[in-house]
């Protein structure tokens, strides 16, 4: 053991099993750090910014109706920030960590966040508004064929790289296994976290593909492609919970037969 995982070792209380739990893993991260406030202040700052960017408060009855047709597509990018953002607060909690690389990848993570919310609000605009048929949101306009890629494109990149910073911070975890005293129901855990979060990783590759490659007449498919994560998502936590139901009913008969002997 290195001096750095001597340090986090050093930093974990002796009896572990007294921490709360979540889920059935023990939260080595109950108090906030620097670090998760920074990044919660960071995604404050963005959800603030998707509200006021546009225009500033109505002072007249039109311009707050008009103001009402983003409503729709505030609300959608808010729960997808919030989806981050409690990837990374599940992530402190769990964990606990502040070292170098979970720094860096953390700062990776509020550059991206700031960057990809532009896009994010954008995108959501045209769906809304192709969906009711202009009653909400706003549509793209005339742009390029290389306008509307470089929009969709982006979108994916931001998407993607957030999802993969969370991986990586899991993955970190991972690495890490051993100084934080995991368990083996929590390294399976950890594990499940890193191929859950892989899925939006591999659907926003899927997107910037599409939207690189698909003519401009179906260049929608790059924006859509991102719903296939309501099957695929449910699917990897059923999938999750099976493999979870088996570790422990095979724990238990372990135990059954160790009680035998």
């Amino acid at each position: 053991m290195n001096e750095r995982h001597e340090e986090i070792a050093s930093a974990l209380p002796a009896d572990l099993d007294a921490l709360p739990r979540l889920g059935g893993f023990r939260l080595r991260g109950v108090e906030m750090t620097r670090l998760e406030t920074f990044i919660d202040a960071a995604f404050a700052f963005a959800i603030t910014m998707l509200v006021i960017a546009a225009q500033q408060i109505p002072d007249d009855i039109e311009t707050l109706l008009a103001a009402f047709k983003n409503v729709p597509a505030f609300v959608a990018s808010v729960i997808v920030l919030g989806i981050f953002w409690r990837g990374h607060w599940l992530w402190s909690r769990r964990y606990g960590l502040e070292d170098g690389v979970s720094i860096f990848i953390s700062w990776a993570m509020i550059v991206t966040i700031l960057i990809y919310m532009y896009p994010l609000k954008e995108i959501f605009s045209s769906m809304w508004f192709l969906l009711s048929s202009g009653r909400v949101g706003h549509t793209l306009g005339a742009h390029s064929e290389s306008q509307v890629r470089a929009v969709f494109a982006v979108f994916a990149i931001g998407f993607t790289a957030i999802a993969l910073e969370v991986v990586l911070l899991n993955l970190r975890a991972w690495q890490l296994r051993g100084p934080l005293r995991l368990n083996a129901r929590e390294k399976l855990i950890t594990l499940y976290e890193v191929t859950g979060w892989s899925i939006p990783v591999g659907v926003g590759i899927v997107s910037l593909f599409l939207a690189l490659t698909l003519p401009p007449a179906q260049i929608a498919w790059s924006g859509w492609v991102y719903f296939s994560m309501i099957i695929l998502v449910p699917l990897h936590s059923a999938y999750r919970r099976r493999k979870s139901e088996a570790a422990v009913a095979k724990a238990m008969a372990r135990q059954a037969v160790r009680g035998e002997k």
